[in-house]
């Protein structure tokens, strides 16, 4: 299947976190974060999957004060894998409506309006997952990991070993096989093929910021959060949590670290 970038940027983006967020039973305040899409994985097939980076807690609705996460717990992982589910198949469904889906190979039948929605009912019935836990290292360890790969291609020229009667061989680590060191090699035309994969579309923005750490009064907030803090009425113990939504299938767990 091809979409264009409304389905990886639009159910794993700001709306469900925040609303969540924001209920007062469960945390009362308004969050923000960045986040930062990869479409890889080692073997360069298409694996989209979005990085977040998200401050454990915010002001609280009404700007008084500084409202934090539990120390071990950011938000209920039922609910928000619940919403999640709801809004990545909203979104699949009105892209589908507006014809820009196309289904290719085993996929094509899907192409029919009756066969797709037969298949959205399947997922809707399916236990999405959502994992979450506090970083181990902090966050300083958490950025200094996502600022890595922020503006990586898909394959760095280290992990290219040689180009050999048309196929080419480099390195890649199975993470199946508790990242096991190997050695891949493809036909030239299906190593290119994989890397244009992640050829991402003219003015889509591998890297945005949402709540209060969006662009257009990031400045403003932070001010403001660096005051409510300053105040003492109640400091953050987990300054930022590492979240990584993998979405290459909807069946898949969907990663919170």
């Amino acid at each position: 299947m091809c979409a264009p970038s409304r389905c990886i940027s639009s159910p794993t983006g700001s709306p469900g976190r925040r609303l969540i967020a924001a209920e007062p039973k469960h945390l009362g305040a308004e969050i923000g974060f960045l986040a930062v899409l990869h479409t890889w994985g080692q073997n360069l097939h298409h694996h989209p999957h979005v990085h977040c980076v998200v401050p454990g807690g915010g002001p609280s609705l009404d700007g008084t004060r500084w409202i934090a996460c539990r120390p071990s717990f950011f938000l209920p992982v039922r609910v928000l894998s619940r919403l999640f589910r709801r809004l990545f198949l909203e979104t699949l469904q009105t892209a589908f409506e507006a014809g820009e889906l196309s289904f290719f190979g085993e996929l094509a039948e899907l192409a029919r309006p009756a066969a797709f929605t037969e298949g959205l009912t399947k997922l809707r019935r399916v236990e999405w997952v959502v994992y979450a836990k506090p970083p181990f290292g902090g966050p300083e360890q958490v950025l200094a990991y996502l600022g890595r790969y922020t503006h990586r291609v898909a394959i760095s020229n280290s992990r290219l070993v040689s180009l050999t009667d048309g196929r080419i061989s480099f390195r890649w680590k199975d993470y199946r096989h508790h990242g096991k060191p190997k050695i891949m090699t493809l036909d030239a035309d299906e190593f290119i093929r994989r890397f244009l994969l992640h050829t991402l579309p003219d003015g889509f923005h591998r890297i945005r910021h949402y709540g209060f750490l969006s662009n257009g009064h990031r400045a403003t907030k932070l001010t403001i959060c660096r005051k409510l803090q300053r105040l003492g009425r109640r400091s953050p113990r987990r300054a930022a949590s590492l979240i990584a939504f993998t979405a290459t299938s909807p069946t898949e767990k969907l990663r919170v670290r």
